[in-house]
C-alpha cells in the first residue's frame, strides 16, 4: 500500500523568500489518485519579482563572487541533497509514482552528481587566445573571457524532475548565471526542496527562484516572453518547444531545447541475445516508458525475430506493477490520468491500424487503491506498416512496435525514416557493424550494446525535431556563458 503522505504545501521561492500566491492547484499522486500537495501558482507579478531578484543578484554578491567560492557552493548544494536524501526521495516518489528502487538509484543521486560534475568542469574550463602579427611588427594578443548569459529561464519536465532540473541548474550556476525555474506542474516538489537546500547552503537571494504554474497564460509563458530573461533552456514536447521559439523570437533569446523522440532500436541476429533482450526491455519499460530516450520502434533481424518478440513479451509480462515502496515493484504508473488517456488513445489507434497486440493494450485491474491511479499495461505490437501513426508519432508510454528486417541497409533506412532524431540503440557483436550503424544513425546520441549509459562530459541533445543545441560538459558551459574577445595591441 502507499505510505501515509501528509498533504504538502509547495510555495514559490522568490528572491530568497518562500511566497504564497492567491491561487493554488492540487498535485495528484498517480499511484492512487490522492492529493499529495497544494501548489501555489505564480502570477505575472510574482514572475516579474523573480526576474527582478535574479537580475539584482547578477550585480550583487553573486556577480562579484570568485569562481572558487561559486564552485564550493555547488559542492555544498550536492552535499545538501545527500543529507536530505530521504526527503527528496519521498517527494519525488509522491509526485511521480515511480518505484523507490528507481528513484533512489537514479533520480536523487544524479541530482547531487550534476552539481559536482559541473563544479569540476568549470574549475578547469579554459579559454582561447591568439597572437596576431601587425604591420608595425609589435603584434597584438587576443584572448576570450567567458561571461554569464544573465538571467536564465529553466523549464523542466516531469519524467525525471530533479535529474533534469539540476542538469540545467548546475552548469548555469557554475557559469555565474541566475535562475528563474519553472518545474512541471506535475512534479513541483523536488524543485521546492532544492530551494530549501540552496537557502541553507548560503546561495545569495535571487540566484535561484522557483515559480510554479502551467504553460500558456501562466508561469511558463511569463518567463519565456519576459524581456529581462536572457536565455531559455527547456526539455519537453516538440510542440511546446515550437511555442517557446515563437515567444522568444521578438527578443532573440538564446535557446537550448531537448525535445521529443520516436527512437529506434536495431537488433542484429549476431547480438548477445540475452543482453539484447534485457537491454531493450529496460529501455522500453523503464520509468513506465516515460523517457525521451526510450525506443518505441524496434527492428529485429528476421532469423531471431520470433524468438526476440517472445522474449520481450515474457519480460513485459513479468514486470511487477506495484506500490512504489514495495521492493519487488519495477514499474509504476503513468504521471497522470490525463496522460494515460493520451497513451490509451494510441493503444486503440494501433488496433485500428491493424496491429497484432503481442501483450498488454489496456488498463490493469488491482482491486485496491491503485485502481484510482494512472496505471497502464506494458504493451508490444507487431504487424504495422512504417506509415502507421503508431509507428510515426511519439507516445511516451511503456510500449513499442517490433518489426523484422533482412538487411543492414534496410534497418538503417527504417530507423532514420522519422522527423525525430534524439537517440538510438544498436545491438550486435560485430565491432565494425556496431561502429558503422551507430555512426549512420541520425540522432544526438547513438548507443551500441547499451542504453542510457551516460558520461556527463559528452554532448547530449537531439537532431531534427528532437532539439536545438547540446548539453553536457563543455557544451553546457558554452550555452550558459558568452565569450567576449579582448584584443590588446602590444
Amino acid at each position: 500500500m502507499t505510505a501515509n503522505i501528509k498533504v504538502a504545501e509547495r510555495k514559490c521561492y522568490i528572491n530568497g523568500q518562500f511566497v504564497r500566491s492567491g491561487r493554488q492547484f492540487a498535485k495528484i499522486n498517480p499511484v492512487d489518485g490522492t492529493v499529495v500537495a497544494q501548489v501555489h501558482e505564480a502570477d505575472r507579478a510574482m514572475v516579474d519579482a523573480a526576474v527582478r531578484g535574479a537580475r539584482a543578484a547578477l550585480k550583487g554578491p553573486w556577480g562579484r563572487m570568485a569562481l572558487q567560492a561559486r564552485v564550493d557552493l555547488l559542492r555544498k548544494i550536492a552535499e545538501g541533497i545527500e543529507k536530505r536524501f530521504d526527503d527528496f526521495l519521498q517527494a519525488e516518489v509522491a509526485d511521480t509514482g515511480k518505484p523507490v528502487s528507481l528513484a533512489s538509484h537514479l533520480d536523487i543521486p544524479r541530482g547531487a552528481a550534476n552539481f559536482r560534475v559541473f563544479a569540476d568542469i568549470v574549475r578547469t574550463y579554459g579559454t582561447e587566445s591568439y597572437h596576431l602579427d601587425t604591420p608595425d611588427g609589435k603584434g597584438a594578443v587576443n584572448y576570450a573571457m567567458r561571461k554569464p548569459l544573465g538571467v536564465v529561464g529553466v523549464i523542466a519536465p516531469w519524467n525525471l524532475p530533479l535529474l533534469l532540473l539540476t542538469w540545467k541548474l548546475a552548469p548555469a550556476l557554475a557559469c555565474g548565471n541566475t535562475i528563474v525555474a519553472k518545474p512541471s506542474e506535475e512534479t513541483p516538489s523536488t524543485a521546492t526542496l532544492l530551494a530549501e537546500v540552496m537557502h541553507e547552503a548560503g546561495v545569495p537571494a535571487g540566484v535561484y527562484n522557483v515559480v510554479h504554474g502551467f504553460g500558456p497564460d501562466s508561469a511558463g509563458e511569463f518567463i519565456t516572453a519576459h524581456p529581462d530573461v536572457n536565455g531559455i533552456t527547456f526539455t519537453g514536447e516538440t510542440a511546446t518547444g515550437a511555442a517557446i521559439m515563437k515567444a522568444v523570437a521578438p527578443t532573440v533569446k538564446p535557446i537550448s531545447f531537448e525535445l521529443g523522440g520516436k527512437n529506434p532500436g536495431i537488433v542484429f541476429a549476431d547480438c548477445d541475445f540475452e543482453a539484447a533482450v534485457a537491454g531493450m526491455s529496460n529501455a522500453i519499460f523503464s520509468n513506465t516508458g516515460q523517457v525521451c530516450l526510450a525506443p518505441e520502434r524496434v527492428y529485429v533481424e528476421r532469423p531471431i525475430f520470433e524468438r526476440f518478440v517472445a522474449a520481450l513479451k515474457a519480460n513485459a509480462e513479468a514486470l511487477v506493477l506495484g506500490f512504489p515502496q514495495d521492493k519487488a515493484t519495477n514499474m509504476g504508473p503513468l504521471i497522470s490520468r490525463q496522460h494515460r488517456e493520451k497513451v490509451l488513445s494510441y493503444y486503440e489507434l494501433a488496433r485500428k491500424e491493424g496491429a497484432k497486440v503481442v501483450t498488454g493494450g489496456g488498463v490493469p485491474k488491482f482491486g485496491d487503491a491503485r485502481d484510482s491511479g494512472a496505471w497502464i499495461q506494458p504493451t508490444l505490437w507487431t504487424g504495422l506498416p512504417e506509415t502507421a501513426r503508431t509507428v510515426r508519432e511519439e507516445i511516451f508510454g511503456p510500449c513499442a512496435h517490433i518489426a523484422p528486417f533482412d538487411r543492414e541497409e534496410e534497418a538503417v533506412e527504417m530507423a532514420n525514416n522519422t522527423p525525430y532524431g534524439l537517440a538510438s540503440t544498436v545491438w550486435t557483436t560485430n565491432l565494425a557493424r556496431g561502429h558503422r550503424v551507430g555512426q549512420a544513425m541520425e540522432v544526438g546520441i547513438s548507443w551500441v550494446n547499451c542504453w542510457f549509459l551516460r558520461d556527463l562530459r559528452t554532448p547530449f541533445g537531439g537532431a531534427k525535431l528532437s532539439g536545438i543545441g547540446r548539453e553536457g560538459g563543455l557544451h553546457s558551459l558554452n550555452f550558459y556563458s558568452e565569450p567576449t574577445n579582448i584584443c590588446v595591441k602590444l
